[in-house]
């Protein structure tokens, strides 16, 4: 693919590498990050924020699990319109989800909102940089850069050794990782 490539792109070549893997590599790697956990100390009672899969994203609930169980408490996202930030809604594991307006599952309106200390968080792409590719809404990026305004806020991108690409075109608006965790490997782009 030649230097200049588009986000969108990008995005294609990725997602196209991301669907190729078959369901016991998916389920390997999720399990793999589960294993290794967070390269960081989770202090009880914090709040991690997962998200629902969607298309062919790693799972994160085995992770999350795994973080529970160290006394984490845990949230997923809820969709509140274009140009929103999320919203983060307590989740257990057993808990029953509804569809939200994008079709992801999301816990019911009447779960306590969080706001989360470490936000998991899917992508299409991703640089050694820090910098992402999602879907193109730009709801994780409004999101960040709307809590860290409060709150110090962890983001940790979880994908796929196959979605690493060279380099992302970030915009002005685009926010960086703090780290990504693949089956293979953990990026710290902290420094």
């Amino acid at each position: 693919m030649s230097g200049s490539a588009s986000k969108a792109e990008l995005r294609a070549s990725a997602l196209a590498k991301r669907d190729a893997l078959s369901e016991e590599q998916r389920a390997a790697a999720a399990q793999a990050l589960a294993r290794r956990k967070l390269p960081f100390e989770v202090m009880p009672g914090m709040v991690v924020s997962g998200y629902s899969p969607i298309r062919s994203e790693i799972d994160p609930a085995p992770l999350m699990r795994a973080l529970a169980e160290a006394g984490a408490r845990l949230a997923l996202p809820a969709v509140m319109a274009r140009g929103k930030s999320l919203a983060f809604r307590a989740w257990f594991p057993n808990d029953r989800l509804m569809l939200g307006p994008l079709g992801i599952l999301e816990p019911s309106p009447a779960a306590a909102e969080l706001i989360p200390d470490i936000m998991l968080v899917p992508l299409a792409a991703f640089d050694p940089e820090g910098h992402r590719i999602g879907y193109g809404a730009g709801h994780y990026d409004f999101t960040l850069e709307h809590l860290r305004k409060t709150k110090a806020i962890t983001a940790v991108g979880t994908a796929f050794a196959v979605q690493q690409i060279k380099a992302v075109p970030a915009q002005p608006h685009d926010v960086a990782l703090d780290y990504v965790l693949t089956e293979k490997k953990v990026f710290d782009f902290r420094s």
